[in-house]
């Protein structure tokens, strides 16, 4: 097997990433900002189109993620006890309201479906299905993970597990076993998160 260089490089950085996020920390942007440029590339080496295109928007939500806790952070640094000013910047965590729960989950569904039939009808993608399937997740984990909502861990559950499968097929085994690290994480991640929400509301 050979060793791609990618692969080890954007696993390192992934694995940081969710560090940061585990922590709630606004480097998180930073990094995912590097590991996506890195992925772009490797992902269209290996034929996964729709995750090579899916780095360009997590580009754009890593800038507005970046400025949203940056700017949040600003605001909410009076009001924060200062033994939680770094480990939880860019305001309080909280839950997704559930009108934006059911809108999200059907734009999700209707994304699976739209890219399922673009890989198949303009790509030669030999895993459509799951392809489109963590594509499309990810495009509303992101979105939740920029605005702190607690249930973008459980996006991001699924999507690991998922990716995992798919990355171990696709010949990128350390990408493959850092998402199946990240599974464990993001419980631990959720668990984290929702100890922050009570300290904040406390």
């Amino acid at each position: 097997m050979e060793v791609n260089w990618l692969d080890i490089t954007t696993a390192a950085l992934g694995l940081a990433y969710i560090l940061f996020e585990y922590r709630a920390s606004v480097w998180m942007w930073v990094v995912g900002a590097v590991m996506q440029l890195l992925g772009i590339v490797l992902y269209y080496q290996k034929g996964l189109y729709a995750d090579c295109g899916m780095e360009f928007y997590y580009l754009a939500m890593t800038a507005y993620g970046f400025w949203r806790w940056t700017h949040l952070s600003a605001t909410a640094q009076v009001a924060t006890p200062p033994h939680r000013k770094e480990e939880n910047g860019g305001g309080d965590i909280t839950h997704i309201p559930l009108r934006l729960a059911a809108l999200w989950t059907g734009i999700a569904l209707v994304l699976w479906g739209l890219i399922w039939w673009l890989l198949t009808t303009f790509t030669d993608s030999t895993v459509p299905v799951a392809d489109a399937f963590t594509t499309a997740l990810s495009l509303v984990g992101i979105w939740a993970l920029a605005q702190k909502y607690l249930e973008q861990w459980v996006v991001w559950i699924a999507v690991d597990v998922v990716t995992c499968w798919l990355y171990f097929q696709k010949d990128i085994p350390f990408k493959a076993s850092l998402y199946g690290l990240y599974v464990l994480i993001a419980i631990a991640g959720y668990r984290r998160w929702r100890r922050l929400m009570v300290t904040e509301c406390a």
